[in-house]
């Protein structure tokens, strides 16, 4: 598995997840590496805004991807609180062992 891997504080490397580790770029072009096939998971526990990560969310979700925070529970966005604090997308198919490994993570 190929994984971009964003996590607070660091200290996890994609060998946490069983995955190779790819960097790159903003938050659109590691959500758009999943949509294209590049990249397997974007995992992101470090937090964000809103707004760096709602189009691309909506774009990889329209194509079919798994798009969540780290716990499972679905994105929210239009908050009054416009932070973040973590998202899963990952190609469909991979969301429950991928949920599964997280939460064995310290983050």
């Amino acid at each position: 598995m190929t994984c971009h891997i964003a996590p607070a504080g660091g200290g996890v490397d994609g060998e946490a997840l069983g995955a190779e580790m790819v960097p790159m770029g903003s938050a659109g072009v590691k959500i758009s590496a999943v949509v294209l096939g590049t990249v397997d998971a974007y995992v992101h526990g470090g937090g964000q805004y809103e707004w760096d990560s709602a189009a691309p969310v909506a774009v990889a979700l329209a194509a079919g991807a798994h798009a969540s925070r780290l716990d499972g529970s679905p994105l929210r966005y239009n908050r009054r609180d416009p932070r973040l604090p973590d998202l899963l997308v990952c190609r469909e198919g991979l969301e429950e062992t991928l949920l599964e490994e997280i939460a064995r993570l310290e983050w």
